[in-house]
C-alpha cells in the first residue's frame, strides 16, 4: 500500500492500531544519497574506530534527505500456530516547507539511476510526499505559531498567497451573502494556513477545509462572530491543527516510538542515522550520546544483516549478496526447516507483494527482513533445541534464540564488524595490520600502493611515514596471501604491524628516552669525584 500526503492524515489511526498490536516491525528507507563526496581523510576506511566511522558518515546524513520508508507491521494470528500477517505500507516523505522552516537537501546522482533502475516514483515523493520534522524544528514552528509571529515563506509562497486572495476579493464584490465558491487542489496542513491567511485578511467570508480543496462562503459580520466563537474552531484550535499537519510523519515516529516493538531491519545503520536527524533530533556530535539516543527510542533492534552474516558459514548456505537472496535461500530446500517454519500471509488491501517482486521498493524489503527475521530465528531454535524437543514455536521463543544478536547493528567499513547499542561495542575481530615498507619508489603515494596490490585483493591503505604504508583488510585469507606473495620481494617487504615496535610515536619516544638516558649517564660520569 502507498500512502502520501493526502491519504496521511486518515491512515493515522489504523496504522496505530496496527503498530500497537504488533509483534515486531520490519524497515526499510530510500535516501536521495548515501555518502557525500569527502576528500580523501574523510573517507571512511577499516581503521576507523566506530566513533571514527560516526562523525564521517553523520555529515552525509546531514546532507541528503529520506525518500521513502517502508514499513511491515508483522502480528501474529490468534488461534493459529506459528501464523503472521503482514500489513506492508510505503510512505512517500517530502521535508516541510513551513514557515521559517526550508530544508537544503542533495542528489546523489548514482542513487537516483539505481532507484530509476527499480521503478522508483519521484513524482509522489516531490509531489505528494508526507511533510515531516525534528523536535527542535516542531519547538521552533510551535513558538512561532502559536505566538502569531509567523510569516508565509515556503508552503505556499506570497505571490501564491496573493493570487488566492485577489481571487477571493474579486468573487466578494459580485456575491451574495450565503454564496460559495472552490479554491481546488490546496490540500493538506497547506489548507489550513491559506484558511488562516483568508480569514485574517477577509472579515466577511467562512473557511470549510474539503477533500477537493477549500469551500469559501461569504457570510455577515455577525455570523462569522458566532462561527468563530461557537463552532469550535477558533485560531487557537486551527494553530494546533497546522501544527499537526506540519509534524506528518513525525506524529507517527512518535507512535512507533511509544509502542516499543522490536525494530528489524538489514544493514540498518544508515536508517537509524536518518530516523534519529529527521525525526528526533539533529545527530549529536558525541557518538556515544548517539548510541543512547537511539537505544532509548527503540530498546529492541535486530539486524537481519548481522544475524543471517553469523551463521551464514556455519549452515554451509551459498554466498548472498543481498536481502533478496537471503530471503530466496531461506525459502529454498537449503533449509532445513522450510517445511515446518512460520507462515507469512499478507493483509488485504497489501497484497502486492504477493506474485510479484519489488526489490528496492522500501515496504517490499521491510517485508522481507521481517520474513527472513521469523525464518532465520525458527532455524536457530532448531539447532538449539532439536526437532523433537523443541515447544510450541511462538514470537518470544524466537526472541529468546535471537538474544545474542538484539541491537548489534551490522558496520559497513570500519575497525569492528558491528555496533552494540546496549552496551559497550565488542574489540575487533579483523585480520591482523600489515606493514608495507618501500624501496627505490621515490614520491609513492597511498592510491599508488592501492592499485599494486588490487589485482590480489582489496586492502584500505594509510601513510605512516613517507616510506612506510599500513594495509587493512577485512579477509584473513587476503592478508596471508598477501604476506605469501610478497615474501622476499626486492622493493615491497610485508610484514606484520606491531605497534610497540613499529609505529613513529613509539620510535620518537624510545629515542627521546635514549638521549635523556645518555645524558644522564654522562652527567653523572662527568660530576664523579676523581679518586
Amino acid at each position: 500500500m502507498d500512502v502520501g500526503a493526502d491519504e496521511f492524515e486518515q491512515s493515522l489511526p489504523l496504522l496505530q492500531e496496527l503498530v500497537l498490536g504488533a509483534d515486531f516491525v520490519g524497515l526499510d528507507i530510500e535516501f536521495t544519497g548515501l555518502r557525500s563526496n569527502l576528500s580523501r581523510p574523510q573517507q571512511i576506511s577499516l581503521f576507523d574506530l566506530p566513533s571514527d566511522w560516526y562523525l564521517k558518515t553523520r555529515h552525509s546524513v546531514q546532507q541528503f534527505t529520506i525518500c521513502q520508508i517502508g514499513l511491515s507491521v508483522f502480528s501474529s494470528i490468534e488461534g493459529e500456530s506459528n501464523k503472521y500477517v503482514a500489513h506492508s505500507c510505503n510512505f512517500f516523505l517530502f521535508p516541510t516547507t513551513f514557515g521559517i522552516l526550508d530544508s537544503e537537501f542533495s542528489f546523489q546522482a548514482s542513487s537516483v539511476q539505481f532507484l530509476n533502475q527499480y521503478g522508483f516514483d519521484y513524482n509522489k515523493f516531490l509531489k505528494n510526499g508526507i511533510p515531516y520534522m525534528n523536535e527542535e524544528q516542531e519547538k521552533k514552528i510551535k513558538h512561532n505559531i502559536l505566538t502569531g509571529n509567523w510569516r508565509v515563506r515556503s508552503s505556499l509562497d506570497k505571490d501564491q498567497i496573493k493570487v488566492v486572495i485577489d481571487e477571493v476579493t474579486r468573487w466578494l464584490d459580485l456575491a451574495e451573502e450565503g454564496d460559495w465558491m472552490t479554491l481546488p487542489g490546496i490540500t493538506g496542513f497547506q489548507a489550513f494556513e491559506v484558511q488562516l491567511v483568508l480569514r485574517q485578511a477577509l472579515p466577511d467570508i467562512w473557511t470549510v477545509p474539503r477533500d477537493q480543496g477549500i469551500i469559501v462562503k461569504k457570510v455577515s459580520k455577525q455570523h462569522r462572530w458566532y462561527l468563530e466563537n461557537t463552532s469550535g474552531d477558533r485560531a487557537s484550535c486551527w494553530k494546533e491543527k497546522i501544527l499537526l499537519s506540519a509534524r506528518g510523519f513525525s506524529v507517527f515516529f512518535q507512535m512507533l516510538v511509544k509502542a516499543q516493538k522490536p525494530l528489524v531491519g538489514h544493514n540498518m545503520m544508515m536508517d537509524l542515522l536518518h530516523l534519529h536527524e529527521k525525526f528526533f533530533r539533529p545527530l549529536p556530535e558525541s557518538y556515544d550520546q548517539f548510541k543512547l539516543n537511539i537505544h532509548n527510542l527503540f530498546p529492541v533492534l535486530i539486524d537481519t544483516k548481522n544475524v543471517t552474516k553469523d551463521i551464514w558459514k556455519e549452515l554451509n548456505f551459498p554466498r548472498v549478496s543481498n536481502l533478496s537472496e537471503v530471503y530466496e535461500v531461506l525459502n529454498s530446500d537449503l533449509n532445513p526447516t522450510r517445511n515446518s517454519g512460520p507462515v507469512v500471509i499478507h493483509a488485504s488491501k497489501c497484497e502486492k507483494y504477493v506474485e510479484t517482486k519489488y526489490p528496492h521498493e522500501a515496504a517490499y524489503d521491510a517485508f522481507l527482513c521481517g520474513s527472513v527475521l521469523l525464518k532465520v530465528a525458527h532455524l536457530l531454535a532448531w539447532r538449539v533445541r532439536g526437532a523433537g524437543s523443541m515447544p510450541e514455536p511462538s514470537f518470544p521463543l524466537y526472541l529468546d534464540v535471537l538474544a545474542p544478536y538484539v541491537n548489534q547493528v551490522n558496520l559497513i567499513r570500519a575497525g569492528v564488524p558491528k555496533i552494540n547499542f546496549s552496551g559497550p561495542d565488542c574489540p575487533s575481530i579483523r585480520p591482523p595490520v600489515l606493514l608495507l615498507r618501500v624501496r627505490k619508489w621515490p614520491g609513492v603515494n597511498e592510491q599508488q600502493v592501492y592499485r599494486e596490490f588490487q589485482n590480489l585483493c582489496k586492502f584500505d591503505v594509510r601513510r605512516l611515514s613517507r616510506s612506510q604504508f599500513l594495509l587493512l583488510t577485512n579477509k584473513f585469507k587476503d592478508a596471508r596471501s598477501i604476506l605469501k606473495e610478497y615474501r622476499g620481494h626486492p622493493t615491497l617487504q610485508v610484514s606484520l604491524y606491531r605497534y610497540w615496535r613499529h609505529s613513529p610515536n613509539i620510535s620518537c619516544l624510545l629515542q627521546v628516552c635514549g638521549v635523556v638516558t645518555t645524558w644522564a649517564l654522562l652527567a653523572l660520569l662527568l660530576g664523579r669525584p676523581g679518586h
